[in-house]
């Protein structure tokens, strides 16, 4: 099978998918290639910051996320023993202290905007195999296998938005520099309380985080920072030791934990490290979001940051006949070593919160 574009877009999360959306609508023609069977099929971020919401907000998106369901936190507790100890509220004028949005809504209410466009088109169950060069080295085209059959996207235009082991950077060469932050983290979902109100907790547990996320839809994601490399020893080691620890910390969750998190398997590893690629892109492939530089899950900043990239990349594919990508990646190359060198000042920090006054 043979496809020509304007841009190929590879990897189908939230900043491919807004991408894809935006130069659509434009009258740019887009091919959206998703490896897996369903856009939503792969866990990402979920969690939007004032600079997320605003970038659905101005492109008429966030008001169709509202319709499908999302819920806006309404306190950042720090809890000690037990014990809330410290209540944070949130700016009147912002009016939450995060907001978390299922990613499938978010993605659904992105790719039924984009489906309006003629020019818009997507594939899923296909994986990029090989970027293809010209004579001059650019690179000009991807061949791809879908549903077991090669495709061949010709592009004047590759994004390599798949994520933080992104085979497009993989292909181009694109060197990236890894940051261990030693810690991994443990991720689990359970139905959340009655009354559990809308809230963003933290706990300090033997000198390791432990942060509850309230979810729409009636659950609660755990985050449960663990010693890097460490989840191979850990799941050796008896269980209810162990998860005793998030029952004592936020005793209100216990009767939750104990019916839905009863062994090692109901735990999620993620391995947590930060990264920068070297070149944004080059001779016609050019990264965004996870792809270009990774971020830890503090202070979820991953989800907001690529879609960022999307809108930021967007405007200038839309403003320059010649693309030159050069000035928006120096912008946000700064900003997101910024955003890096605040997450790593809050993680160094975070122990501080629990500093308890006799």
């Amino acid at each position: 099978m043979h496809k020509k574009v304007d841009v190929c877009i590879v990897g189908g999360g939230p900043g491919g998918a807004l991408l894809a959306n935006l130069l659509a609508k434009q009258n740019v023609s887009v091919l959206l290639v998703e490896r897996t069977n369903n856009f939503a099929k792969t866990f990402r971020g979920e969690h939007l910051n004032e600079e997320g919401e605003s970038v659905l907000k101005q492109h008429g998106i966030y008001e169709r996320i509202e319709q499908l369901g999302l819920l806006k936190m309404e306190t950042l507790e720090y809890w000690h023993q037990g014990e809330c100890i410290k209540t944070i509220l949130p700016d009147e004028k912002v009016g939450h202290l995060g907001i978390h949005v299922p990613q499938a809504h978010l993605l659904q209410a992105i790719l039924e905007q984009a489906k309006h466009y003629p020019l818009f088109d997507y594939v899923l169950n296909t994986t990029v195999k090989e970027l293809i060069q010209n004579e001059q080295g650019q690179y000009t085209a991807v061949r791809a296998v879908q549903n077991g059959k090669e495709l061949l996207i010709e592009s004047q235009l590759i994004i390599g938005a798949d994520g933080r082991y992104s085979s497009i950077r993989k292909l181009a060469n694109i060197d990236t520099t890894v940051r261990s932050h030693g810690y991994d983290l443990l991720w689990a979902r359970i139905p959340a309380p009655a009354n559990w109100s809308p809230s963003i907790k933290m706990a300090l547990v033997n000198g390791m985080q432990i942060s509850l996320f309230t979810q729409a839809e009636g659950f609660v994601q755990i985050g449960w920072n663990i010693e890097k490399g460490s989840f191979s020893t850990l799941r050796k080691e008896p269980f209810t030791p162990f998860i005793e620890k998030l029952c004592s910390a936020f005793p209100q969750l216990a009767a939750s934990v104990k019916e839905h998190i009863q062994s090692w398997q109901d735990f999620v590893p993620l391995d947590v490290f930060s990264s920068m690629a070297e070149q944004w892109g080059k001779n016609g492939v050019v990264l965004i979001g996870d792809a270009v530089h990774t971020m830890t899950p503090t202070g979820a900043y991953g989800l907001n940051s690529a879609l960022m990239d999307a809108h930021l990349l967007a405007e200038v594919l839309l403003q320059n006949e010649q693309f030159d990508f050069v000035s928006c990646a120096t912008k946000r190359k700064h900003e997101i070593e910024r955003i890096q060198a605040t997450q790593i000042e809050k993680e160094q920090k975070f122990s501080e919160a629990f500093v308890v006054l006799s």
